[in-house]
């Protein structure tokens, strides 16, 4: 919520060898990460829109990502509620340059050696075949067309074959947070994906 302050952590970041995208509220900031993917985020409380423990909280709840809280409320009650929440560090204003950097490549570090390696990027079973680099599906050896939707959608399914994965999970990561609440179209596209790839769909 402070331009200025903005300003200086996207500079000391920047000078680190650091790509940094900004914005001025939680919406905005939530776009950004959608959008972009980083690896790092650092987060304001008092934000406008959305504030600071909303927006930890819906990234958290589909991301590993590290998020710093850096804020001015240095309770102790507030330190707990956003390490809580899915903060991975908390630093108070004001603060020096040189440990905010330290702490961000820290943060960086912890997260890179604990990555767990990367799917592969084909998958198949006996039924179906997906090769998510070259967008390429088929079924039974046949291939089948789907739309860029139909794909993003399927992509994200075999990426994270294994796990248990919540409908919300799903919708905020193939279509974004602004259709959480709109869960009609994506049960729509879930429903033709089905009917394109499944033997019985009506089965799954």
């Amino acid at each position: 919520d402070d331009p200025a302050l903005l300003r200086l952590v996207q500079y000391t970041l920047a000078e680190e060898g650091m790509d940094v995208a900004t914005a001025s509220n939680g919406r905005d900031g939530l776009r950004q990460f959608y959008a972009l993917q980083p690896e790092l985020v650092i987060l304001d409380l008092m934000m406008p829109e959305m504030d600071g423990w909303e927006t930890c909280r819906r990234i958290r709840e589909m991301a590993d990502v590290p998020i710093m809280m850096l804020t001015a409320r240095g309770q102790d009650g507030d330190m707990v509620r956003g390490l809580d929440i899915g903060a991975d560090d908390y630093m108070v204003k004001p603060f020096s340059p040189e440990v905010l950097v330290a702490r961000a490549q820290a943060l960086l570090r912890r997260s890179r050696m604990a990555r767990p390696e990367k799917a592969p990027a084909v998958y198949r079973d006996d039924r179906l075949f997906v090769d998510l680099e070259a967008r390429r599906v088929c079924v039974e050896g046949m291939p089948v067309r789907l739309t860029a939707t139909e794909f993003k959608l399927l992509a994200f399914l075999v990426e994270n074959a294994g796990r248990v994965m919540t409908f919300r999970q799903t919708l905020e990561n193939v279509w974004g947070w602004e259709y959480q609440d709109d869960s009609h179209q994506a049960r729509l596209y879930i429903w033709r994906l089905r009917q394109k790839i499944e033997a019985d769909p009506k089965n799954p």
